[in-house]
């Protein structure tokens, strides 16, 4: 299954489009900026159960994840939950009052990518259904996500040098975030 996730609510086709932020690529895949039509994968779906604009950071273990790294960053419920999902407490408010709309798109035309369940497509894609996500937060706990509200972002930079996966999105949006 693939999706797209969107506050809007009446999508009938979706047109490929550049990201409104290009971000710095590797050679050869700046193409990812270009004209595209994104969607992700069931797994790793629970990234995009936020308010578009709020800054998330999302983590989970991977076959070579050590137990320093466990510990140090996933805590006391390590065998809990499969993904913990940071944002920032003042996105809180949002997430209680945000629908979000949940288009189930067919695989084909889609590329995938090699990262976090991405996929693209270089064509018009018309979805198959949407179903509106009105808890956000009760959709988190129900695909096994713990959602942690802290007051910054900035102490989670470090993730990213860990043996951990970190999905970073709308991080321009996060408290001082360069």
């Amino acid at each position: 299954m693939l999706y797209h996730f969107s506050e809007q609510a009446d999508i009938r086709l979706f047109e490929p489009r550049p990201v409104a932020q290009p971000s710095p690529r590797s050679p050869g895949l700046d193409w990812l900026n270009g004209p595209l039509v994104w969607a992700i994968d069931e797994w790793h779906a629970p990234m995009y159960f936020f308010p578009r604009d709020c800054p998330r950071i999302l983590i989970w273990p991977l076959p070579g994840t050590t137990a320093e790294d466990r510990d140090r960053w996933w805590g006391a419920r390590a065998e809990e939950t499969r993904m913990l999902a940071y944002i920032e407490s003042g996105w809180l408010a949002r997430m209680e009052k945000t629908t979000v709309y949940r288009y189930l798109l067919p695989e084909e035309p889609f590329e995938r990518l090699d990262d976090a369940g991405m996929y693209v497509s270089r064509t018009d894609v018309s979805p198959l259904g949407i179903d509106p996500l009105t808890d956000l937060s009760a959709e988190l706990r129900a695909a096994d996500v713990e959602l942690r509200a802290v007051d910054s972002l900035q102490p989670l930079r470090r993730v990213w040098d860990s043996t951990l996966h970190a999905s970073g999105i709308r991080l321009r949006n996060a408290i001082g975030w360069e």
